[in-house]
């Protein structure tokens, strides 16, 4: 959830909701999210949640609901480091997609569409968004629905109100979570999620909630974390209040024929038949089809990369989380659980002589370093703190470089 990470705007709180999610899931191997948690005064702590009691943004939270989740609350420092983890802008794009879109997770989107059809379809018929694209969502967030996040939303939204970078937006974002509490929405227990306050299946912010989220199964509550009717429908919400249009795609892979055109950016939409005059075809080399109104060119990798044409459902994509590969993830991993016969790989191969590593790959490289002595815990395809200590140690043995980085070359080697 940034053109840039900070930027404030009536999509940031999905933004960051977004970003909070992914960056649990993908465990980038970024410095700053090796970064020791601080330790927090907690005398400093109870003196800003006082001073907050009294301002305009928590009007609506009543005495006893002050008193029963505010007041016990104890500062959790580790949250601040993680404010500048950002896999969607510290991870190269090959790797980012090798772990949100391998054949594990699709064949779990697959699964899901065929369980959720009927409520896909009906979500469909009231929001106008295609069954795929919902999925792609619920799949990038939360792993359907296998990863939440397990941090509380009140201890740490109150942490991040008193401690670190944009205290004012999570002030807003913490009198919202009280405010779901209080109204019934949503019990305290079960209002955990990422370090930055989103949750759910889908992983909405607080004000994202009161502002999307709708009550699909008829039984009184917007529930987005238990309910998958609840949650699929207010994602499909989000998407047509971005913009969504119905019928049309989110672009396809294309082929540069020419070259790159005169024309880059995916914000830069040209009619279809600027881009077949410039040379622009399917990669197969077959004519572009009138699919789109208007597309943008995306070069997630630069010219030597895959090459996209994308139209406004994809920006509808970006909305979510302001990350271009986000957005890509996306939009292919909704192709894949639509289409039975499609393959993860795009047609061009990223400009990497070390292509990034699936989830199951993952598996494999942390089994072989436990073989190896290597205390790392359970394979379980996310690359942590102890994975990428043992990774920087058999990358100096092996006389590779020394970066910490998972990626085909050391798998192999180590196989």
């Amino acid at each position: 959830m940034p053109t840039h990470f900070l930027r404030l705007q009536a999509g940031w709180a999905s933004v960051l909701s977004a970003l909070c999610a992914i960056a649990a899931l993908l465990a980038a191997p970024n410095a700053q999210a090796q970064t020791a948690a601080p330790v927090l005064d907690q005398t400093e702590y109870a003196s800003c949640l006082n001073q907050l009691r009294g301002t305009a943004a928590f009007g609506r939270i009543s005495d006893d609901t002050w008193q029963r989740f505010v007041a016990p609350l104890q500062a959790d420092g580790s949250v601040l480091p993680l404010l500048n983890a950002q896999p969607e802008f510290t991870m190269p794009v090959w790797d980012y997609m090798a772990v949100l879109v391998d054949d594990e997770r699709v064949s779990d989107g697959r699964a899901a569409l065929k369980q959720w059809l009927p409520t896909l379809q009906q979500v469909q018929s009231r929001y106008g968004v295609a069954p795929a694209m919902v999925l792609g969502v619920w799949g990038v967030e939360s792993n359907f629905g296998k990863n939440l996040g397990a941090r509380p939303l009140l201890v740490s939204l109150g942490t991040l109100s008193c401690f670190g970078r944009r205290q004012s937006y999570f002030r807003s974002e913490f009198a919202n979570a009280l405010r779901i509490v209080q109204e019934g929405h949503i019990p305290a227990e079960k209002l955990s999620g990422s370090w930055a306050g989103a949750f759910g299946q889908t992983q909405f912010m607080p004000s994202t909630f009161f502002r999307t989220a709708v009550d699909f199964d008829g039984d009184g509550r917007r529930d987005i974390v238990d309910s998958v009717p609840d949650a699929l429908a207010s994602t499909a919400r989000f998407l047509q209040q971005a913009g969504y249009v119905p019928g049309q795609p989110w672009g396809y892979e294309v082929r540069l024929n020419q070259g790159e055109p005169d024309v880059s950016g995916r914000r830069s939409k040209k009619p279809l038949s600027y881009w077949r005059s410039a040379g622009v075809t399917l990669p197969d080399g077959s004519p572009l089809p009138d699919t789109l109104t208007s597309a943008g060119l995306l070069l997630p990798a630069g010219a030597s990369g895959p090459a996209f044409l994308v139209g406004k459902n994809f920006d509808t994509l970006y909305s979510y989380n302001a990350s271009e590969n986000y957005a890509l993830a996306i939009a292919h991993l909704s192709d894949l659980i639509a289409n039975p016969a499609a393959r993860v790989p795009f047609a061009r191969a990223w400009p990497t002589d070390d292509p990034g590593l699936s989830r199951a790959q993952n598996r494999q490289l942390q089994a072989l370093l436990i073989a190896k002595g290597y205390d790392i815990g359970t394979p379980d395809g996310l690359i942590g703190a102890k994975t990428r200590t043992a990774i920087r140690a058999e990358q100096q043995r092996l006389g590779m470089a020394v970066n910490g980085r998972a990626g085909q070359k050391l798998l192999a080697a180590l196989q």
